[in-house]
């Protein structure tokens, strides 16, 4: 336990994984959350899936989080006479109001957000960018377009509007529908789907209420142009590089994604990198080599998680996916250039107290070459801090709050333990060190740091730095 891993594994659930014995199994082999995508959810099995969750957390008697995926608007055609047109490179190809069935002409677009919003030399992506088209004429009813890369269209596939910005709210009805559900199951995280700017984030806030934490899933170029905005205001945020790819050019991606793990550091917000990181897996035990080193570089950019989706939702291998993401991530974490890369990427700590003390620990832990770090936290703000300085020693967060511990499982390097607030120094002193023995992380004559906020249980007055051993203070 003295070097566990520091990337958090974030695991979607689905057919092949959603019973108490998998989602125990997936727990062992290196899970910390666990995702639920409400595309693919009721709430009947919302409620059953987080009962599920909480019984093998309960059993294994360690902090599991639950991450609820809001499915957010989808904009989709209409249906087509023959179920399908085949478009060609270089046709006119119009999308209007008419609700009468396409053709290889024409077919409805029952968005009216979306007549408002484009212009000539807008493009428009359909079936996950596989038909590309670009605007000749738009009026309020009918958008006139020119094949660019054509194929088959067939019912109801997605439409992306990526030069437009649509006067349309990232929170559906289903969406408010499902929020309300998964607060009412006491969920960790909320993820906020197709978010253009830090307005859906609000909205999102107003609801929750600091019940649960928001996650905002960049993968539009709107939320690009205002990414810095939309970073402040949420709890954390997802790389979402499926969407994001089809709206954005892919040479672009990886580009953007070293951008924003580093923005997260800089704000002290946790970042989850999602998306087809071990995509063959869903059908092969072993993932490709590009698949590995895809992995790799997230660990090596310093992301709080990395996600799998299909691998381990719908996969016929989602254990072998968990294992083989754990397994790389171990290996990146214990490689010779791990630590100065990650120390490469250092921001100046804020001029808060808070965040002095959290830059000062880190500091002394490396040069005491202490065991280990203890922070004690209520509202879970120590913990990021710490968490943002990523030291190379473990961090032991001690917190009196359930919630609390269970939404700090998604952020990197944090080891949560539900405590009572200490009676005094020395009681927290006394407890750190027991709890830094008994984990693994400290043995008998090593010392460890602490840090905490006087008076206890008092958020956000982190204003004291300890240093400890284990065995006697």
């Amino acid at each position: 336990m003295k070097f566990p891993r520091r990337v958090k594994i974030l695991a979607t659930l689905g057919p092949a994984s959603n019973n108490d014995g998998m989602v125990r199994r997936l727990v062992e082999a290196g899970a910390n959350v666990f995702r639920i995508n409400m595309s693919h959810s009721s709430h009947d099995l919302l409620r059953e899936t987080v009962a599920r969750i909480r019984r093998v957390e309960a059993e294994l008697g360690r902090p599991l989080g639950i991450l609820v995926d809001l499915q957010g608007p989808k904009i989709r055609v209409g249906m087509f006479a023959n179920g399908a047109a085949e478009l060609t490179d270089g046709q006119t190809f119009v999308l209007d109001r008419d609700p009468a069935l396409g053709d290889v002409t024409r077919v409805q677009l029952p968005h009216p957000e979306i007549f408002d919003a484009v212009s000539v030399g807008h493009r428009l992506l359909l079936d996950d960018g596989k038909i590309s088209l670009r605007i000749t004429d738009a009026t309020s009813d009918k958008i006139v377009t020119t094949v660019v890369h054509g194929g088959p269209l067939s019912n109801k596939k997605g439409v992306s509007v990526p030069d437009s910005l649509l006067n349309l709210s990232a929170m559906t009805e289903k969406d408010r529908a499902d929020l309300d559900a998964a607060l009412d199951e006491e969920i960790d995280w909320v993820a906020l789907s197709f978010v253009q700017r830090p307005e859906d984030v609000m909205d999102v806030r107003k609801v929750v209420r600091g019940r649960a934490g928001v996650m905002a899933k960049i993968e539009k170029p709107q939320a690009i142009q205002r990414l810095e905005d939309i970073v402040k205001l949420c709890d954390a945020f997802m790389i979402a590089r499926g969407d994001l790819g089809v709206e954005m050019p892919l040479e672009q991606v990886p580009g953007l994604q070293k951008r924003m793990i580093r923005m997260a550091r800089r704000f002290g917000k946790p970042v989850v990198v999602a998306t087809q990181m071990l995509e063959s897996m869903i059908h092969s035990p072993v993932p490709t080599r590009a698949e590995v080193s895809d992995v790799s570089i997230a660990v090596f950019e310093g992301a709080d998680a990395i996600m799998l989706s299909a691998e381990s939702a719908a996969g016929d291998f989602p254990i072998e996916a968990v294992e083989t993401m754990n397994r790389v991530a171990l290996a990146v974490e214990h490689d010779v250039n791990y630590q100065s890369i990650i120390r490469a990427q250092q921001h100046n700590p804020e001029p808060t107290a808070a965040d002095a003390i959290a830059a000062a620990t880190r500091q002394v832990a490396e040069t005491l070459d202490l065991a280990a770090i203890c922070t004690y936290t209520s509202s879970g703000s120590t913990g990021l801090r710490a968490a943002r300085e990523r030291p190379a020693k473990p961090i032991m967060v001690l917190s009196p709050e359930l919630r609390t511990v269970r939404r700090l499982s998604l952020v990197w390097g944090l080891y949560c333990y539900v405590m009572p607030d200490p009676e005094d120094v020395e009681d927290m002193v006394a407890r750190a060190c027991a709890i830094a023995a008994d984990a693994g992380f400290a043995e008998r004559g090593e010392r460890i740091a602490i840090t905490a906020g006087v008076p206890f249980g008092t958020p956000g007055t982190t204003n004291m730095l300890r240093i400890a051993y284990i065995g006697g203070q």
